[in-house]
């Protein structure tokens, strides 16, 4: 069976590019807070989860990982191209129209797909980015939750659907011995600033290392869980 494991990184627009009846609808909960300090933070916070939702946000780096050959791909947002050291990952930089054209083009030549918290995420964000680009998805991904057919969740398999509590990824990676993604000095709440910063050859290399602890971690479920 040909499997393919991927993640994505995202980043907000800059609030202010919203338009005005979009900028109202953000802020209209933490609008209504009467304690100063508060209504600041909460105004900051809602700014900050612009990164998460595909009408205020872009792709700007697409991970994947080929359970067959273990080879990866890097897609993110530029012009350059390069070979980890390795040889084992490669990065191409590529516009975001043609990232998502590429992903789905990949995603039509396998069985399945592996991803880590894919269906609360990385999954409904792509289709949606994608259909806003223009671009047709070439798979439904989000069919039947307990299905492993096409689709396997890890963050569903390690909560067995919500009877433990949900952990991030860095989290498991610690519980279970596995290099996470963070010991790299990144995290995925910093790719917004990174990105502002014009460092996207890191959030590139952050996206690489995530597929990789996420192929770390299915091979435990897989040998160990998969029961």
């Amino acid at each position: 069976m040909r499997k393919l494991i991927f993640d994505i990184e995202t980043a907000g627009y800059e609030f202010e590019s919203l338009s005005l009846s979009q900028q109202e609808y953000i802020l209209r909960y933490a609008e209504q807070e009467k304690d100063e300090e508060l209504k600041r933070e909460k105004i900051d916070k809602s700014k900050r989860y612009l990164s998460l939702y595909p009408f205020t946000a872009k792709v700007v780096a697409i991970g994947m990982l080929n359970v067959e050959s273990e080879g990866s791909l890097v897609l993110f947002e530029g012009k350059d191209s390069w070979k980890a050291e390795d040889k084992n990952v490669e990065y191409k930089g590529v516009e975001e129209r043609e990232m998502l054209e590429l992903f789905w083009n990949y995603v039509s030549k396998v069985d399945q797909v592996i991803t880590f918290n894919g269906r609360n995420f990385d999954i409904p964000f792509l289709m949606l980015r994608s259909a806003m680009l223009r671009v047709k998805p070439s798979a439904n991904l989000i069919q039947s939750r307990y299905s492993l057919t096409h689709h396997i969740d890890l963050l569903d398999q390690f909560t067995y659907y919500g009877l433990m509590r949900k952990f991030n990824l860095d989290f498991y990676c610690n519980a279970f011995g596995i290099e996470s993604p963070k010991s790299k000095g990144i995290t995925g709440m910093e790719v917004k600033e990174l990105y502002k910063a014009g460092r996207i050859k890191d959030i590139a290399i952050y996206c690489g290392e995530d597929i990789k602890a996420t192929y770390e971690l299915y091979k435990i479920w897989n040998e160990y869980l998969n029961i």
